[in-house]
């Protein structure tokens, strides 16, 4: 293996890794709620309980 191949492995082993990092540490953002998202959540919950909707599940 010659000495250009041997840093562009290393290089991709390096990125490799902090992407590995990046994966583990990211959050989700379809998991955080936002205030409108509890707002509306709120919202359907009364509608339901008034029985202006109901449960689709």
């Amino acid at each position: 293996m010659t000495t250009g191949s041997k840093q562009i492995l290393t290089e991709l082993q390096a990125i490799r890794s902090d992407l590995d990092f990046i994966k583990k540490h990211v959050l989700d953002l379809d998991l955080v709620l936002t205030d409108d998202d509890l707002e509306s959540i709120q919202q359907a919950e009364n509608d339901l309980k008034l029985g202006k909707t109901k449960r689709l599940i």
